[in-house]
């Protein structure tokens, strides 16, 4: 089931913005404090570093992730979700916008 909605939460107003605007980003905070981001990654095809373990939700269009240390590009939409180790990098496909969710834990 894709999130559509995310009610109760504080957003971060100014976006993070990578990779020359192909990847946009608003943080959210939740009451018990946890932290998301809500963003839009554009066609492209990057690497992300992570600090913490990642999950990505995927909320509209879809990508492909190729996670670090694998020759294997797997592909995730909407509704779907994939986990990226902490301290790690993996690489995004995107050929339409993929809208998601990240969630840090």
């Amino acid at each position: 089931m894709t999130t559509e909605k995310i009610d109760g939460v504080s957003v971060t107003t100014k976006a993070s913005v990578y990779f020359d605007g192909k990847c946009v980003s608003h943080g959210i905070t939740f009451p018990d404090g946890t932290k998301k981001t809500v963003g839009v990654i554009l066609p492209a095809t990057l690497t992300f570093n992570t600090g913490a373990p990642e999950i990505m939700e995927g909320v509209g269009g879809s990508c492909e992730y190729r996670l670090d240390g694998t020759d294997a590009w797997v592909k995730s939409g909407a509704g779907e979700k994939f986990s990226v180790p902490g301290n790690s990098k993996f690489d995004i496909r995107v050929t339409e916008a993929y809208h998601y969710i990240c969630h840090f834990g």
